[in-house]
């Protein structure tokens, strides 16, 4: 399937090739969660970003991606558990290391039995095989939500490659049309649009695309005009 942006469940596999990643897109789950396999081109190690529901269907992309089935790390974007519900099937079968943001870890282990390996902190770096993700601490939608970070090389060759991009992997913080959940508290809710504002919008292009936790992908320079309406409006 040609990538657009937008799966279906128990739909085929979207997939962006780029110079140095691929990126695989499935829907899983009765609440539609995305799944993101991201695959090095050049070592064939693999990202699961988010284990969210149905193993068998997870485990077949980790396969699309690497013949040899090869998963090196599963990061989970935050505590919820839709986000989570394969994690434990999917490090069973794989014996994959696990990371989830400092501040959700201890409630992703005590959900999932699953010990998390690397606890995520804003700023960290993930390298796996050529490829080197960002950890961007995004607060309030958990107080440990995190999103990851990668940017194109500056000589690139791929159809569709833009030197210098960033694609984010947002979880359940940032979406079209506005921030993650917060329950209603106003605190929260301002903590993560100051977060989101400063560490995403205020660092990244218009270009940059944005890969949410449920539903249709969509970029920085989309939602940059409905900042403060989102501000205004509270949610």
């Amino acid at each position: 399937m040609t990538y657009t942006g937008d799966v279906q469940r128990d739909g085929p596999t979207a997939v962006r090739v780029l110079d140095e990643i691929e990126i695989r897109k499935v829907s899983v789950g009765p609440m539609d969660n995305d799944a993101y396999l991201l695959t090095c081109r050049r070592q064939h190690a693999q990202v699961l970003v988010d284990a969210a529901d149905d193993a068998d269907r997870l485990l077949a992309l980790v396969r699309e991606g690497s013949p040899a089935a090869r998963l090196d790390l599963v990061v989970t974007t935050h505590q919820h558990a839709d986000h989570h519900r394969a994690l434990a099937s999917v490090v069973a079968v794989t014996r994959t290391t696990v990371a989830a943001g400092a501040e959700d870890a201890p409630a992703v282990e005590a959900a999932t039995g699953v010990t998390v390996h690397r606890p995520l902190r804003h700023g960290d770096v993930l390298t796996v095989g050529h490829l080197t993700l960002e950890v961007v601490g995004l607060r309030g939608h958990t107080d440990g939500s995190v999103a990851l970070v990668y940017r194109e090389p500056e000589h690139v060759a791929a159809p569709g490659a833009v030197a210098g991009r960033a694609h984010v992997f947002t979880g359940d913080s940032l979406f079209p049309g506005g921030v993650g959940n917060t329950g209603g508290d106003p605190a929260r809710f301002t903590r993560l649009l100051d977060d989101v504002t400063a560490r995403l919008f205020d660092r990244f292009g218009d270009d940059t695309w944005v890969y949410p936790g449920h539903g249709r992908d969509t970029t920085l320079g989309a939602e940059r005009p409905h900042l403060d309406e989102w501000r205004a409006r509270g949610w």
